[in-house]
């Protein structure tokens, strides 16, 4: 602690991000980047350095527009980010008012949020086999935040448990957080003109492979969508850089290659649990771009130490509940093999 620091930056407990080291070249299967490159449509972007010299729009209207179009909504029902984590932020100072709900497997930014901005936690566990049941939050007052699929464990919530969930209690929001939602879950969008009480909140970082621009989006009735406006102006007008924009645009419109990338991981992520599991590798049935996997024979921690002396950068969480178990990102099909290979060197030895 330094004198000159405020309470906050005293009490807080930061975000922890994948590890980027330096060191040495890895196979890096630590942080759910998307293994293609983005839409090669960027190659022949349009974009000239003398407008860095202007702000960019801070109303982002032509990619809201655009993202409004392909997602069957209106404008005033899309707010555009700096990537889903600002607007995870946004979303805590404008919508939540004195607690929230979230499962206690999930996305470790939800906690850092909740105490960032001094809210009542109900942290809910998650059911036998890593199971989210909305019935477990029937208890609590207040929003609830889930991520679907839930990260790191892979699984997704039913549309049906969801929907059921925001009749049941019209006066309570629920945040789907859906960073995973292309890889083979459904997603709550063609539910936001239906439901006041549902935001949904998707990235551009994992599917579209924009990680490094750092762009996401978030879907719901004018009524949310507005607070987040308000929240965001009153912080920062302009969060998104003008290349950034254009990329976007391009990214949401190039819907073929969208597509491929989409179906190359899910192909390679199916292949791939199929065979691990004939070596009795426990492997959660996956619909994200990562596998949540455990090894009974060694710890999580060991194999994430062996893979990483082998060249191979997963993904290993110290806590007590999910220690034994690795996230291991979905790669190119070359890189799982090499990754399937010491794998099997580590743990079939």
């Amino acid at each position: 602690m330094h004198p000159f620091w405020s309470q906050m930056a005293e009490k807080a407990l930061p975000y922890t991000p994948g590890e980027q080291p330096q060191d040495r070249h890895y196979i890096k299967l630590n942080t759910n980047e998307c293994p293609y490159p983005p839409t090669p449509w960027l190659n022949q972007l349009d974009f000239a350095a003398e407008d860095l010299r202007l702000y960019p729009d801070p109303t982002a209207e032509n990619l809201r527009s655009i993202l409004a179009a392909h997602t069957h909504l209106n404008a005033d029902e899309v707010f555009v980010g700096n990537g889903s984590d600002e607007i995870l932020a946004f979303t805590f100072m404008a919508l939540m008012k004195t607690e929230i709900s979230h499962p206690d497997i999930s996305y470790s930014f939800y906690p850092v949020y909740a105490r960032l901005f001094h809210l009542q936690e109900h942290i809910v566990p998650l059911r036998k086999n890593f199971e989210l049941n909305l019935e477990d939050y029937d208890a609590f007052e207040g929003p609830v935040i889930i991520a679907n699929p839930n990260a790191p464990t892979g699984l997704a919530v039913p549309v049906k448990q969801m929907t059921t969930f925001l009749k049941r209690h019209p006066q309570r929001l629920l945040i789907v957080d859906e960073a995973y939602v292309d890889f083979g879950a459904e997603s709550m969008l063609s539910y936001i003109h239906q439901y006041p009480n549902l935001l949904v909140i998707q990235t551009f970082s994992k599917s579209r492979a924009l990680a490094g621009a750092r762009l996401g989006f978030a879907m719901g009735q004018p009524h949310l969508i507005e607070a987040l406006e308000r929240v965001k102006n009153s912080f920062n007008s302009y969060t998104i850089s003008r290349f950034t924009l254009k990329a976007g645009a391009m990214a949401v419109l190039d819907e073929e290659y969208f597509q491929w990338t989409r179906k190359q991981i899910m192909e390679t992520r199916d292949r791939l649990i199929a065979e691990l599991r004939q070596h009795a590798i426990e492997v959660t049935d996956s619909k994200t771009n990562f596998l949540w996997l455990r090894c009974p024979q060694i710890s999580g921690q060991e194999l994430y130490q062996a893979l990483r002396e082998k060249g191979i950068l997963v993904r290993h969480f110290n806590q007590p509940s999910i220690e034994n178990y690795i996230r291991v990102t979905i790669g190119t099909k070359t890189e799982m093999e090499q990754f399937k290979r010491k794998l099997f060197e580590v743990v079939l030895k």
